[in-house]
């Protein structure tokens, strides 16, 4: 098992319900995360955690432990000009807002009326179940 802390080095592909493809790292590097660090879902953590090198598993991360519930909490009404690059975005695209700590965050505007906009601030991946195959390839440190 992958101790908290130490480097997990891992393949993966990710799929929803439907089998669509949202992610994966074919064709690509590895991904490298810390352990326990939170720079990864809850629930990859957890799984990577359990797995020893060399390992390949498959697990769905229900939405709690994945990007979260949808939650209509989440919708919020702004004046557009305080969204940043306000005339570069368009109803229904994803566009991303940045933290005083430099964290980025994703959001979609659902609308906008008489310089009001809609914003969705839910994750794009909120409220669904993900299932990935995941192959770890190393432990490091």
């Amino acid at each position: 098992m992958v101790k908290y802390g130490k480097t997990a080095v891992v393949r993966y592909r990710g799929t929803l319900a439907d089998g669509t493809v949202f992610d994966d790292t074919e064709g690509i590097e590895p991904l490298e995360f810390t352990v326990g660090s939170g720079k990864v879902i809850h629930g990859f953590d957890e799984a990577v955690r359990s797995m020893s090198a060399g390992e390949k598993k498959t697990v769905t991360i229900p939405a709690c432990e994945a990007y979260g519930e949808y939650s209509e909490e989440r919708i919020e009404h702004a004046p557009m000009y305080s969204l940043p690059n306000a005339k570069d975005i368009k109803v229904g695209k994803l566009f991303y807002l940045v933290t005083e700590e430099g964290i980025r965050f994703p959001a979609k505007v659902l609308e906008i009326n008489k310089g009001m906009a809609t914003v969705d601030f839910n994750h794009p991946l909120a409220g669904r179940d993900l299932t990935f195959e995941i192959e770890l390839i190393e432990e490091k440190g």
